[in-house]
């Protein structure tokens, strides 16, 4: 099983109330990181990718599933969306993540 971080959860939750939502957000996120596979989770770390659709939707299920959709056709992309493809993405990543 594709695991989600804590520190991603807390944001999951701050950013989604709603507990159904939350599901669903996580369930997208795991489809997401299963769907690329290996090589694509591996190139970004699954944490990064995940926490970049996150952040890309902003608490909006509708953005989330359309950062989910852009991850399928180059994931760098939504890491460019959400900040994350710098060399400091990081540091970008514990601040958005604390």
């Amino acid at each position: 099983m594709i695991e989600i971080t804590e520190r991603l959860q807390r944001r999951i939750r701050r950013d989604f109330p709603n507990a159904k939502v939350v599901e669903e957000v996580e369930s997208h996120l795991r489809l997401m990181v299963w769907k690329l596979g290996p090589d694509g989770a591996r190139g970004a770390g699954e944490e990064r990718l995940m926490a970049a659709a996150v952040i890309h939707a902003r608490g909006d299920i509708g953005r989330l599933r359309n950062a989910v959709s852009l991850a399928q056709l180059d994931w760098r992309d939504l890491l460019v969306a959400a900040y994350l493809a710098d060399e400091d993405f990081p540091q970008h990543l514990d601040q958005e993540l604390p």
